[in-house]
């Protein structure tokens, strides 16, 4: 079990071998939900890749927001070049491919479940509530996935010294960098309502 667990990559293998046997023994005990590589388990297995990645996005935005830049100011200066060179740019791989992946899933299955143009409009073009929300929910993720390609990224990598600049530009591209994220994190709250809700009150 050490081997298994000493190891991230051997971790997150068994996580997925895990799931593969828990989907066999609820098949078995139940009859139903065998993948079968239809249009519903499809839209279902594409939730499931969003959701994924969406824990992963917001997990490590709020990592950043409620852990690391609250408390950049209590570590000491010299302790900090590990943050800067090591333990950020890691986080911040992480966090724009998280972006991506759960923008690209969410588009797959709002268009497998039929409802991609109505939430783009904002349930315009069908009057339901439900693509309303997820409409908003899906506009405000855009938006935070923007942020985080064209705003955040770009000046984090100014900030961690990957692209040289002078130290008042580090300094702006910093602050900038952290409002957006900020921003994203304030985002976050009404994207998740608006998305959650979409499935469980309309």
């Amino acid at each position: 079990m050490a081997a298994i667990l000493s190891n991230l990559r051997n971790t997150v293998v068994a996580g997925f071998v895990l799931t593969i046997l828990m989907v066999i023994l609820m098949v078995a005990m139940t009859g139903a939900g065998q993948p079968d590589g239809g249009q519903l388990y499809l839209a279902f297995f594409f939730r499931w890749l969003h959701v994924l990645a969406g824990v992963m996005w917001i997990g490590l935005l709020w990592y950043f927001n409620f852990v690391q830049i609250p408390n950049m100011p209590n570590i000491p200066d010299e302790q900090k070049p590990a943050i800067g060179k090591v333990i950020a740019p890691a986080a911040l791989w992480w966090f724009r491919w998280a972006a991506m992946l759960t923008i690209i899933t969410g588009l797959i299955l709002a268009m497998l479940n039929g409802y991609l143009m109505d939430a783009i409009t904002i349930g315009m073009t069908s009057g339901a509530a439900q693509h309303t929300a997820i409409g908003i929910g899906m506009w405000l993720g855009t938006i935070m996935w923007f942020n985080v390609w064209f705003v955040i990224w770009p000046n984090q990598k100014k900030a961690l010294g990957i692209v040289e600049v002078d130290a008042d530009s580090k300094a702006a591209a910093a602050r900038t960098a952290m409002l957006f994220s900020r921003t994203n994190t304030l985002l976050s709250i009404p994207m998740l309502y608006a998305m959650v809700s979409a499935q469980n009150i309309y």
